[in-house]
């Protein structure tokens, strides 16, 4: 039971979801959403209110652009993807209190959350496989 508890508990610690990155951003939490993914990957969409650091310019960027004081979240195309924990390092290692959104950006997507380009608002599709979809 212990165990269960610790696991779970340091688990919740370090991970977020969509849904409740969304429900965040809805409540005006103080937080930055961080796309680490490359400029293409950007380009073609994120989530609205995200920012752009690929997690390869993290330690040269991310100090001058986020206070230390501010929680990171960070996240990259999918579950498939591990960008997203390779971001979370660094962010970790220059002492940011960070979070992975698991499921990335594909979650994001399938469950109909804003997103966006450069031209704009995308259009929210809301995927049944992954959400209750109202009839």
């Amino acid at each position: 039971m212990t165990d269960a508890l610790s696991y779970f508990t340091g688990k919740l610690a370090h991970e977020t979801d969509a849904s409740d990155v969304y429900a965040a951003q809805r409540d005006g939490e103080t937080f930055v959403l961080v796309d680490v993914r490359g400029a293409d990957a950007w380009a073609q969409g994120h989530p609205v209110g995200a920012v752009h650091i690929p997690y390869r310019e993290i330690a040269e960027r991310a100090p001058t652009e986020i206070p230390l004081t501010t929680p990171v979240v960070v996240y990259c195309w999918s579950p498939g993807c591990n960008a997203g924990a390779k971001g979370a390092v660094e962010f970790a290692r220059l002492g940011y209190s960070v979070k992975e959104m698991i499921g990335g950006y594909e979650y994001w997507v399938r469950e109909g959350l804003p997103t966006e380009n450069a031209q704009g608002a995308l259009p929210r599709v809301f995927d049944p496989q992954v959400m209750y979809v109202r009839p």
